[in-house]
């Protein structure tokens, strides 16, 4: 299933959140993700980088201000449906990978199908799919049966990318993605996620340090600290 390109997959809108012990605050005045478009947020370490994906996903909830995922405004809805909304629309990558060490490459990837029935409805044959992910991001299909243990660090990375990818959601959160990469294989690692993300349609929003990112994305948002908090800007 390709996304509509029309559709708005990530709207933020006069957002705050104000961190434990209610001396900073987060904001974000304005940040939307059309399907297919490419944005990245910049900020060093410490800037709420972190706290911003966790809101996005549905993790926190904000103080105030517009958040919705595919129309549907996440505060307005409980735990449960905010966690099923997250494994339906959402992919996410993330910095550690989290790839669970007991299962093998194959089983890592089709994981999210087991608990996001609408991403299982977009995908045919799973194996089929698993497969075609793998041969995307440039990965040997003799590693289907391996343990994700028994992959280098690039190749545990992608892994998590087609895990991100299976059943296309609407959304893909990358949180430094490229953090153990030399640039050669950063660039081409960020070169195969942007091409997945555009042939399925889904929005891809990208969480970094590195500038250098910012070639690959369509729009750059940096996170601009101050005394009193973090403000979201467009670069």
């Amino acid at each position: 299933m390709i996304h509509n390109p029309s559709q708005t997959q990530l709207t933020i809108a006069g957002l705050s959140y104000r961190w434990p012990g209610g001396e900073r605050t987060l904001t974000v005045p304005q940040l939307t993700l059309r399907a297919g478009e490419r944005a990245m947020l910049r900020g060093a370490s410490g800037s709420g980088k972190s706290t911003l994906l966790n809101l996005i996903s549905g993790v926190l909830s904000p103080d105030a201000g517009e958040l919705a995922l595919l129309g549907q405004p996440l505060q307005q809805m409980s735990a449960a449906k905010r966690d099923q909304l997250r494994a339906d629309a959402m992919g996410i990558v993330f910095q550690q990978f989290n790839l669970l060490p007991y299962l093998s490459v194959e089983q890592n990837i089709l994981l999210p199908l087991k608990f996001a029935p609408k991403r299982r409805a977009r995908v045919n044959d799973p194996k089929q799919e698993t497969a075609r992910l793998l041969q995307a991001m440039e990965l040997d299909l003799s590693l289907l049966n391996r343990s994700v243990t028994e992959l280098s660090v690039g190749q545990q990375q992608r892994v998590a990318v087609a895990r991100a990818l299976i059943g296309t959601p609407a959304l893909i959160l990358a949180d430094e993605p490229t953090s153990a990469l030399d640039p050669i294989a950063r660039d081409r690692f960020m070169a195969l996620l942007a091409s997945q993300c555009q042939a399925a349609g889904s929005a891809l929003l990208l969480v970094s340090h590195d500038p250098d990112l910012a070639k690959v994305v369509d729009s750059e948002y940096l996170l601009h600290v101050s005394d009193t908090g973090t403000e979201v800007r467009p670069c």
